[in-house]
């Protein structure tokens, strides 16, 4: 979700059409079991969201203003919600005063926002940092995304320690200009940013596809970081590429990370929203982290 950045400097072709069925269910088979079925695996936390109102605040923290990637939206915990058991990010069309507007400012990383009088936007993003991090395990989010254009939400995580890109991030779900990715980065030399990166265009799911609510799904151990929607595997990340791209030359994908669900507007990649029907609704179900069990209590 981090794209104020060099180019990607790899991507892994995303299994298509041509793959087998046969292929994509040898891949994930170690974890092909759904979780309440897996005895191997025990709750750590969840949100199922069944209270109306704001996000639960023992989970879920609120990022503010312009945060990132030159976006168009305002972020404001007002554009969340809780309601009949589902969480409600809302995108609107909506002009929001930037209070930190500053038109000398010279920053180059924060000049874009500051120097930016007004949004002509408003959304939301959650964030668990300081509230929950896990290492290793299980995430699953059932979403509904809006596939408009200039709409880019996201399932993603940080590492809990460096600066990005040495702390690390997963991005288990993007989705903009017509495509869903699945991603992870990690600090470089050359480029200063790595990416192991998959697409998969929304067409090739079919008619209505955005339409329904989908399960995407982290599972992460010590060897790999397998991205999947629907148990369809989308990418798998080997964790030994990024040894030394962490701060101290340590792996940034061996430390807890944190979780973010963001409805970016516009920005360096989502699009020209000035088409689309606003608001724009990005639902979330629920939220379940999952850890193995220790052998011993297996």
């Amino acid at each position: 979700m981090n794209r104020n950045r060099l180019p990607a400097s790899r991507v892994i072709a995303l299994l298509g059409a041509l793959a087998t069925a046969a292929l994509l269910a040898s891949a994930s088979a170690a974890w092909a079991t759904a979780p309440q079925q897996d005895e191997n695996l025990r709750l750590l936390w969840s949100d199922e969201f069944d209270t109306d109102g704001s996000p639960d605040p023992q989970h879920w923290g609120c990022e503010r203003g312009f945060v990132r990637n030159r976006e168009l939206q305002w972020y404001q915990p007002d554009n969340a919600r809780c309601e009949d058991g589902v969480l409600v990010i809302e995108a609107r069309r909506e002009r929001v005063p930037n209070p930190g507007h500053d038109p000398e400012a010279s920053s180059r990383q924060r000049r874009w926002a500051a120097r930016r009088s007004h949004a002509e936007y408003s959304s939301a993003s959650l964030t668990t940092r300081g509230k929950h991090a896990w290492r290793y395990g299980r995430l699953e989010v059932k979403a509904k995304i809006d596939a408009q254009p200039g709409m880019w939400p996201a399932i993603w995580t940080l590492g809990e320690s460096g600066h990005w890109p040495a702390c690390g991030e997963i991005d288990l779900m993007e989705y903009y200009r017509g495509e869903i990715l699945a991603n992870a980065a990690w600090r470089g030399e050359r480029p200063r940013v790595v990416w192991d990166e998959s697409r998969l265009p929304i067409e090739e799911l079919g008619a209505g596809w955005a339409d329904r609510f989908h399960v995407w799904r982290m599972d992460w151990d010590a060897e790999s970081i397998r991205l999947s929607v629907d148990d369809r595997l989308l990418n798998e990340i080997r964790v030994s590429d990024a040894d030394g791209g962490g701060e101290s030359g340590q792996n940034p994908f061996s430390q807890p990370h944190y979780l973010i669900l963001n409805l970016a507007v516009g920005g360096t990649n989502g699009g020209d929203p000035s088409g689309s029907r606003f608001p724009s609704r990005y639902s979330i179900d629920y939220v379940r982290v999952y850890q193995q069990l220790p052998a011993v209590d297996r």
